[in-house]
């Protein structure tokens, strides 16, 4: 079970958030060891370079700050000062958070997210409060435009919109006047509860259990009504009152689809009947191409997901299904419990805002793969399809025209390297795992090297899809293989040989007489067992958790190279 290191920081009261979280994490399977710094000492904590703060050192750390307590006097009686004073208040506080930041980000290693601060509705200007200079309410937008503007370019901050939770949350999330007045806590218990999914964002990439592939049940879900009873006119989809809902609905589940999470169909139906409304239905937002695998057959919906895990080359807890029979659900949660299963509402209403309230989608960054994500898997099933036709392997490789372009890590690639090292499993020769920091302390060193290969064929690009980390020691001229490693999208296309063939070639070049390869079992990465031998590396030491290849560079690399090596251009 992974551990997470959570540290909390605040200028009001936010006793019970910690344990909620720690509760959904552990319902997650990741275990949180939490720290709340004592009540209002948030700027103590973080100057203090003894605290209990950086005694815990953090993960991940989450900073709460009220508006009214923050800004003191200002607060109450901003009217007092004069607009020029009002603009020098604000930007010195403004500074005093960044300053603050700063620290933070020197002394941990942490993902930090604050809270941006909430609004006040009432104003003792009244109606005109909306027409003062650096008036309150304007004040506060600019701070809070300033956190945007501070946190937006750094990998490590996050602003958290707080202001617009209070705002849309239902029931209303804040605290209760008497309960606020007694124990200074600006956020009820049940505010609490949301304020903690909505956390939950944060974790599930910190933690690597975010989701890929999001799996959709159709009659009742995708549209109202059963088409085989109702036939494709008959159905609720479209811009009606009773066909809107779904019509909604699908296009918040596009909106996924077109950051990168991955669709497929899982319905006990005919498949015409299903097919004739995804090809041919008027108001039909998700189409056939949107869907990367299309499971319409009367089998249990267990044994479809089962099939799409194995088809789309993903775990089942890459997985989220959706559906609007409650059986259907129970028996997925019994057969499959690594499957994650959401309960549609039974207000249909209700069913956008299920997609949109969705955490396990979310990433710290979004790279140009990430956005491909969902089109590259249709792209696969072409891919398939071909390969299904075609019986020698090497034929079908040749088929694909494929082009790999091999270049050095930049600052362009280097977020996608991270996720790779943190998602890849099934072609990874040591599984390292790799923060940001961690990646970006590497590529600056004289004595790593790290390359990338970027993919391409006739159906269309991979995008960044392997990587390799090379530790160099010039006193024994020898490279390290610290990390190789292959997206199973390109597994099996001659791709892993020609970033091989690369990497001997440049070895080679610099004088180097000896390259070493690890390869350290897991649960997983079965399929890169043999690879090192395949290439002509020679066992040199092995035990039961590590076996240690070397490749003499006095020999030639003989493996054949199927696909179009480029060099990159920058």
């Amino acid at each position: 079970m992974p551990e997470l290191r959570v540290a909390f920081l605040s200028n009001f009261t936010i006793n019970g958030l910690s344990e909620i979280i720690k509760v959904k994490s552990h319902q997650e399977s990741v275990w949180i060891d939490h720290y709340n710094a004592p009540y209002n000492q948030y700027a103590q904590e973080i100057i203090d370079p003894a605290s209990g703060l950086y005694r815990q050192n953090p993960d991940l750390i989450f900073l709460l700050l009220d508006a009214e307590s923050f800004l003191g006097e200002f607060f109450s009686f901003p009217y007092r000062y004069s607009i020029e004073q009002r603009k020098e208040f604000v930007t010195e506080k403004i500074k005093e958070i960044g300053r603050l930041l700063t620290i933070l980000q020197e002394r941990t290693k942490a993902k930090i997210v604050i809270n941006d601060f909430l609004v006040p509705a009432y104003s003792s200007r009244g109606i005109i409060e909306s027409k003062q200079e650096w008036g309150l309410t304007e004040s506060i937008y600019r701070i809070n435009e300033a956190l945007r503007d501070i946190c937006k370019n750094n990998n490590r901050l996050f602003t958290f919109p707080l202001n617009s939770f209070c705002a849309h949350r239902i029931p209303n999330p804040l605290a209760d006047p008497k309960i606020m007045y007694l124990t200074d806590m600006k956020i009820s218990l049940d505010g609490f509860i949301g304020l903690a999914s909505e956390y939950m964002s944060y974790i599930y990439p910190l933690t690597s259990k975010n989701k890929k592939c999001l799996v959709l049940d159709l009659d009742n879900t995708l549209w109202g009504g059963v088409v085989g009873e109702e036939g494709k006119d008959g159905i609720k989809l479209g811009p009606d009152k009773e066909g809107r809902v779904f019509l909604d609905f699908q296009k918040s589940i596009l909106e996924l689809f077109e950051r990168g999470v991955i669709l497929a169909i899982n319905s006990k139906n005919n498949y015409e009947d299903a097919m004739e409304v995804i090809r041919g239905h008027k108001y039909m937002v998700l189409r056939e191409d949107h869907f990367a695998c299309i499971k319409v057959n009367w089998q249990d919906k267990a044994t479809n997901l089962k099939e799409i895990a194995a088809e789309l080359d993903i775990g089942l807890d890459s997985l989220i299904f959706i559906d609007d029979d409650k059986t259907n659900r129970a028996l997925v949660r019994e057969l499959i419990p690594e499957v994650t299963v959401i309960d549609l509402p039974e207000d249909v209403s209700l069913y956008p805002s299920t997609i949109k309230n969705l955490k396990q989608f979310n990433l710290f960054h979004l790279t140009e793969e990430d956005l491909k994500r969902g089109k590259m898997y249709v792209d696969q099933k072409k891919r398939s399809l071909l390969e299904s036709e075609t019986t020698d392997l090497n034929a079908f490789i040749k088929q694909l025209h494929i082009k790999v372009t091999i270049r050095p890590a930049d600052d362009s690639t280097l977020d996608r390297i991270t996720q790779l090292t943190k998602k890849t499993n099934q072609f990874n020769l040591t599984t390292k795992r790799y923060k940001e920091e961690e990646m970006q302390e590497l590529s600056k060193s004289a004595d790593c090297r790290i390359e990338s290969i970027m993919v391409e064929d006739r159906f269309g690009d991979y995008g960044l899809t392997g990587a390799a980390i090379i530790k160099k020691d010039l006193e024994d001229k020898c490279w390290h293989l610290d990390t190789f490693l292959l997206s199973c999208r390109v597994l099996g296309k001659n791709v892993e040989f020609a970033l091989m063939d690369h990497i001997i070639k440049k070895a080679k070049k610099e004088g180097v007489e000896k390259i070493k390869g690890y390869f350290i079992p897991t649960k997983k990465n079965k399929p890169a067992e043999n690879f090192l031998g395949d290439c002509g590396f020679m066992i040199s030491k092995e035990d039961e958790e590590k076996k240690e290849y070397t490749f003499d560079l006095n020999k030639d690399f003989t493996k054949e190279i199927l696909v179009d090596v480029q060099e990159w251009k920058s």
